[in-house]
Protein backbone atom coordinates (compact mmCIF):
# COMPACT_ATOMS: atom_id res chain seq x y z
CA UNK A 1 0.00 0.00 0.00
CA UNK A 2 1.32 3.64 -1.06
CA UNK A 3 1.74 5.99 1.91
CA UNK A 4 -0.35 9.19 0.88
CA UNK A 5 -0.44 12.92 2.32
CA UNK A 6 -3.92 14.17 2.58
CA UNK A 7 -3.28 16.76 -0.84
CA UNK A 8 -2.42 13.39 -3.04
CA UNK A 9 -5.86 11.91 -1.62
CA UNK A 10 -7.90 15.46 -2.56
CA UNK A 11 -5.89 14.91 -5.51
CA UNK A 12 -6.48 11.58 -6.14
CA UNK A 13 -10.51 11.98 -5.25
CA UNK A 14 -10.89 14.98 -7.87
CA UNK A 15 -8.96 12.63 -10.48
CA UNK A 16 -11.00 9.77 -9.99
CA UNK A 17 -14.00 11.66 -10.02
CA UNK A 18 -12.97 13.49 -13.34
CA UNK A 19 -10.10 11.54 -14.94
CA UNK A 20 -9.44 14.22 -17.54
CA UNK A 21 -9.43 17.75 -14.99
CA UNK A 22 -6.63 19.66 -15.72
CA UNK A 23 -4.47 20.82 -12.95
CA UNK A 24 -6.33 24.33 -12.56
CA UNK A 25 -9.60 22.77 -12.15
CA UNK A 26 -7.99 20.14 -9.85
CA UNK A 27 -6.62 23.32 -8.01
CA UNK A 28 -9.34 25.35 -7.59
CA UNK A 29 -11.80 22.30 -6.30
CA UNK A 30 -9.14 20.81 -4.09
CA UNK A 31 -7.67 24.21 -2.47
CA UNK A 32 -4.40 22.34 -3.40
CA UNK A 33 -1.83 25.16 -5.19
CA UNK A 34 -1.65 23.78 -9.01
CA UNK A 35 2.04 23.46 -8.94
CA UNK A 36 1.77 21.55 -6.15
CA UNK A 37 -1.09 19.62 -7.59
CA UNK A 38 1.23 19.49 -11.10
CA UNK A 39 4.22 18.29 -8.73
CA UNK A 40 2.15 15.23 -7.09
CA UNK A 41 0.45 14.43 -9.96
CA UNK A 42 3.28 13.65 -11.95
CA UNK A 43 5.04 11.77 -8.48
CA UNK A 44 2.06 9.65 -8.49
CA UNK A 45 1.91 9.19 -12.42
CA UNK A 46 5.66 8.48 -11.91
CA UNK A 47 5.61 6.05 -9.09
CA UNK A 48 2.83 3.69 -10.77
CA UNK A 49 -0.09 4.79 -8.14
CA UNK A 50 -1.97 6.98 -10.81
CA UNK A 51 -2.84 5.18 -13.99
CA UNK A 52 -4.94 6.13 -16.59
CA UNK A 53 -6.55 3.85 -19.50
CA UNK A 54 -9.56 4.03 -22.06
CA UNK A 55 -12.22 1.47 -21.84
CA UNK A 56 -14.52 0.26 -24.84
CA UNK A 57 -17.73 -1.29 -23.31
CA UNK A 58 -19.29 -3.18 -25.89
CA UNK A 59 -21.71 -4.33 -23.71
CA UNK A 60 -25.44 -3.89 -25.20
CA UNK A 61 -28.53 -5.11 -26.02
CA UNK A 62 -29.20 -7.98 -27.87
CA UNK A 63 -29.52 -6.81 -31.78
CA UNK A 64 -27.32 -4.03 -31.21
CA UNK A 65 -23.76 -5.21 -31.23
CA UNK A 66 -23.93 -6.41 -27.84
CA UNK A 67 -21.71 -8.93 -26.15
CA UNK A 68 -21.66 -11.63 -23.61
CA UNK A 69 -19.41 -12.46 -21.22
CA UNK A 70 -17.45 -15.72 -19.77
CA UNK A 71 -15.22 -15.77 -16.75
CA UNK A 72 -13.05 -18.56 -17.69
CA UNK A 73 -10.20 -20.38 -14.93
CA UNK A 74 -7.39 -22.09 -16.94
CA UNK A 75 -5.70 -24.46 -13.92
CA UNK A 76 -2.10 -25.30 -15.33
CA UNK A 77 -0.70 -28.62 -14.43
CA UNK A 78 2.37 -28.12 -11.79
CA UNK A 79 5.94 -26.96 -13.55
CA UNK A 80 4.22 -24.35 -15.49
CA UNK A 81 5.59 -21.00 -13.59
CA UNK A 82 4.39 -17.52 -13.59
CA UNK A 83 7.73 -16.16 -15.38
CA UNK A 84 6.58 -18.97 -18.36
CA UNK A 85 3.26 -17.63 -18.65
CA UNK A 86 4.00 -14.20 -18.30
CA UNK A 87 7.28 -14.73 -21.12
CA UNK A 88 4.17 -16.16 -23.49
CA UNK A 89 2.12 -12.93 -23.09
CA UNK A 90 5.45 -10.66 -24.02
CA UNK A 91 6.60 -12.67 -26.73
CA UNK A 92 3.84 -14.24 -28.48
CA UNK A 93 2.80 -12.08 -31.15
CA UNK A 94 -0.40 -14.19 -31.57
CA UNK A 95 -1.13 -13.41 -27.05
CA UNK A 96 -1.30 -9.72 -27.93
CA UNK A 97 -2.49 -9.64 -30.90
CA UNK A 98 -5.37 -11.87 -31.68
CA UNK A 99 -6.53 -12.06 -28.30
CA UNK A 100 -7.21 -8.42 -27.33
CA UNK A 101 -10.47 -8.87 -29.36
CA UNK A 102 -11.37 -11.81 -27.37
CA UNK A 103 -10.03 -11.09 -24.20
CA UNK A 104 -11.47 -8.51 -21.99
CA UNK A 105 -9.44 -8.69 -18.97
CA UNK A 106 -7.25 -10.85 -17.98
CA UNK A 107 -5.08 -11.72 -14.39
CA UNK A 108 -2.33 -14.20 -13.27
CA UNK A 109 -3.77 -16.00 -10.16
CA UNK A 110 -2.75 -18.99 -7.81
CA UNK A 111 -5.25 -21.88 -7.02
CA UNK A 112 -4.40 -25.01 -4.94
CA UNK A 113 -0.43 -24.18 -5.61
CA UNK A 114 -1.11 -23.87 -9.26
CA UNK A 115 -0.44 -20.95 -11.51
CA UNK A 116 -4.23 -19.94 -13.71
CA UNK A 117 -5.27 -17.43 -15.79
CA UNK A 118 -8.16 -15.90 -14.93
CA UNK A 119 -10.17 -13.98 -18.13
CA UNK A 120 -13.43 -12.65 -19.18
CA UNK A 121 -13.47 -13.80 -22.81
CA UNK A 122 -16.17 -11.63 -24.86
CA UNK A 123 -18.16 -13.18 -27.81
CA UNK A 124 -21.52 -12.41 -29.85
CA UNK A 125 -23.10 -15.43 -28.21
CA UNK A 126 -22.37 -18.37 -25.83
CA UNK A 127 -21.07 -20.55 -28.53
CA UNK A 128 -19.11 -17.76 -29.95
CA UNK A 129 -17.10 -17.85 -26.61
CA UNK A 130 -16.95 -21.90 -26.49
CA UNK A 131 -15.48 -21.49 -30.12
CA UNK A 132 -12.72 -18.79 -29.47
CA UNK A 133 -11.71 -20.95 -26.29
CA UNK A 134 -11.31 -24.08 -27.53
CA UNK A 135 -10.38 -22.83 -31.40
CA UNK A 136 -8.10 -19.98 -30.32
CA UNK A 137 -7.12 -19.36 -26.80
CA UNK A 138 -6.52 -23.45 -25.60
CA UNK A 139 -4.23 -24.45 -28.55
CA UNK A 140 -2.50 -21.60 -28.08
CA UNK A 141 -1.57 -22.20 -24.43
CA UNK A 142 -0.99 -25.68 -25.11
CA UNK A 143 1.49 -24.62 -28.10
CA UNK A 144 3.62 -22.38 -25.82
CA UNK A 145 3.47 -24.99 -22.70
CA UNK A 146 2.79 -28.38 -24.35
CA UNK A 147 -0.32 -30.97 -24.80
CA UNK A 148 -0.12 -31.81 -21.03
CA UNK A 149 0.08 -27.93 -19.36
CA UNK A 150 -4.04 -27.82 -18.32
CA UNK A 151 -5.22 -29.26 -15.89
CA UNK A 152 -8.14 -27.59 -15.22
CA UNK A 153 -10.80 -25.28 -17.32
CA UNK A 154 -13.81 -24.04 -15.56
CA UNK A 155 -16.25 -21.22 -17.55
CA UNK A 156 -19.25 -19.19 -15.92
CA UNK A 157 -21.21 -16.65 -17.45
CA UNK A 158 -20.78 -13.35 -16.58
CA UNK A 159 -24.69 -11.67 -16.26
CA UNK A 160 -23.37 -7.85 -15.44
CA UNK A 161 -20.43 -5.38 -14.25
CA UNK A 162 -21.19 -3.98 -10.76
CA UNK A 163 -18.30 -2.37 -9.80
CA UNK A 164 -14.87 -1.62 -11.18
CA UNK A 165 -11.66 -0.11 -10.32
CA UNK A 166 -12.88 0.37 -6.02
CA UNK A 167 -15.03 2.97 -7.09
CA UNK A 168 -17.08 2.95 -10.47
CA UNK A 169 -20.37 1.18 -10.14
CA UNK A 170 -21.98 2.14 -13.83
CA UNK A 171 -25.46 1.55 -12.63
CA UNK A 172 -25.16 3.93 -9.74
CA UNK A 173 -22.78 6.71 -9.42
CA UNK A 174 -21.64 6.80 -13.22
CA UNK A 175 -23.18 9.68 -15.61
CA UNK A 176 -21.67 9.32 -18.81
CA UNK A 177 -17.90 8.50 -18.19
CA UNK A 178 -17.33 10.20 -15.18
CA UNK A 179 -18.46 9.74 -11.65
CA UNK A 180 -22.21 11.27 -10.47
CA UNK A 181 -21.84 15.29 -9.35
CA UNK A 182 -23.48 14.14 -6.08
CA UNK A 183 -21.63 11.23 -5.52
CA UNK A 184 -20.10 11.99 -1.68
CA UNK A 185 -15.98 12.45 -1.53
CA UNK A 186 -15.69 10.15 1.67
CA UNK A 187 -17.13 7.41 -0.61
CA UNK A 188 -14.67 7.53 -3.29
CA UNK A 189 -12.12 5.29 -2.09
CA UNK A 190 -7.96 6.32 -2.54
CA UNK A 191 -6.39 3.69 -0.69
Amino acid sequence: MHDLDEQERLILRALIRSPRAPENRIARETGVPVRSVRRKRQRLEERGVLKYYAAVDREGSPGEGGTTQHMVIIKFRLGVTRAQVEQEIREEPNVANVFSELIRDSYLAETDGHIALVMVVEGASDSDVTDSLQVQIIPSIRNNHGDDCIEEVRTMRVLGLIRREHNYLPAVNMEGARLAADWPDEAIYVG
